[in-house]
Parts: structure tokens; sequence; C-alpha cells
């Protein structure tokens, strides 16, 4: 965490509405409203809510991919105006490039940056063993597993040194297995580095075992409505989470926030 007595939030979204225009219809549908969250150096925020609430929408004008209709969104004290070179984006799917080698995808983001090439392949070769990938550096996207293709993905997500890292549902594809592994490497990664990261889930475990803070939102329009302060040390360390005593507690208080209690027993 920033050692500032007063530090700047890292990304901060201030009285954010976003509205899209409706495919054949006259009125807007307005999908975010007075979203209001700021992430401080070092944090990891996960947000959750119903499908449809505008979590993807916060993290597209997080990332500069869209504007707001109203409001600001910040980083690093500076109003995002466009894609930002401090922020970097994961997804569910890798979109690795298939016709370049692990090694070559991970210096991606570095060669538009017209970093070196000496100085792209001393990054890459780090984050290749950092994200347990070596050996597989010459190797194509098609010849790694699932799992190992989002490792290389987190590899290139890292490799360009952003700020602030938008993670939309980066594991939600993956087996439960290679998922906990992926979350373990990513929580020690983020944490040696001081990475700030804003991550959405829908799975509740996830959301408690990574975060600092669980933001959740309401039903479209979107906006936050509560937010929970995770009580657990060893956010680095998620899979020692997942046996404390605390989880199961954060869990059901999510759960009655969203109300999944009430949409089981309809069922």
């Amino acid at each position: 965490m920033n050692s500032l007595s007063n530090p700047q939030p890292a990304i901060e979204f201030i009285g954010v509405d976003k509205r899209f225009a409706a495919k054949g219809k006259s009125a807007e549908v307005l999908a975010a409203t007075n979203v209001n969250l700021s992430i401080m150096p070092g944090e990891v925020v996960s947000l959750i809510g119903p499908s449809g609430c505008g979590k993807s929408t916060l993290l597209n004008m997080g990332a500069g991919l869209s504007k707001p209709t109203l409001g600001v969104v910040k980083v690093d004290g500076q109003v995002v105006t466009g894609p930002n070179p401090h922020v970097a984006f994961m997804l569910q799917k890798d979109l690795l490039m298939p016709w370049r080698t692990i090694l070559e995808n991970i210096e991606l983001g570095l060669e538009f940056r017209q970093v070196p090439k000496s100085q792209r392949r001393e990054v890459s070769l780090k984050l290749l063993s950092q994200c347990h990938l070596s050996g597989f550096g010459d190797n194509y996207p098609h010849q790694l597993s699932g799992g190992m293709r989002q490792r290389a993905a987190m590899a290139r997500t890292l490799a360009v040194d952003p700020l602030v890292l938008l993670m939309d549902e980066p594991f939600s594809a993956l087996d439960a297995q290679t998922k906990m592994i992926l979350q373990q490497d990513l929580a020690q990664s983020v944490a040696m580095q001081g990475k700030t990261v804003l991550f959405i889930t829908h799975d509740l475990v996830e959301a408690v075992a990574m975060s600092d803070r669980i933001l959740v939102m309401s039903e479209r329009p979107g906006t936050i409505v509560q937010e929970i302060k995770v009580q657990m040390a060893q956010r680095d360390n998620p899979m020692l989470r997942r046996k404390h005593p605390q989880l199961g507690t954060h869990v059901s208080e999510l759960m009655d926030l969203l109300r999944l209690d009430a949409h089981a027993d309809m069922h």
C-alpha cells in the first residue's frame, strides 16, 4: 500500500452514469447510475452483482474503451479520455494470437510501446518463470491447455507493468482445480508487485478469497449498494483464506445482499 498519509486513488469513478442506445428503440438504456468508488494503490477490490448490472461497462470505462455519459473516471488522478497506458485488461478469453509463440504473445504490449527487443525478452522470460510456464515459451497457444493459456494471458497483462489491472472474470472458464491454482498465482504476483486490481466475478468464494474489499451492485441500472471489507489476513494466499472460518460468514452475507437464497427457494 502507498505509505503517504493521504495517497491518491489509483482508480476512481465519480458520479458515473452510462447510457446506451437501445437496438430498435428510440429511448436509451441506463446501464449504470451514480457510481462512486475509489481504489487505493495496492488494493484488490472485487465487483459483484446481477448479470447485466453494468460491471463490465465500468471496466470498459476504466480502460478508456468507452466514456461515461455523466461523471468522470480517473486513473492516478488523471481523467480517462481514451485507452490508458497505466491500465491493463484481462478477460475470460485469453485472446492470444495463434501465430505467435507464448513468449511473443507476452511481449506484445511491450512491442506496441517500442521497448527494445532485448528488454522485452528479459521481461517475458522473467514472467514466463513467475507464471509457471518455463519451457513453454516457444510453444504456440494451440499446444497449451486452457489453464496454461490463461497463465500466458496473465503474464502478458503483467508485462506492461500497469498501475491498475482490470479483470473481467478471468478464471470463470477454467475447471475448479486450475482456477484455484491461477487465483493463487495471481494473488502472489499482485502482492509482490503491489498492483491495484478491480476484479469482476460471479464466484462469491473467489471474491472473498482474493479481495481486500467487495463492492455489491444493484440490478440495472447498476449502482453500488454495499461495501464489504474482508476481515481476513493473507490476501496473497487465497488457498489459505478458503480454509478460514470467516470465509463462510462473508459468503453468506454476500448471498443475502444478492438475495440468492430467495432465488434458490423458487426452484
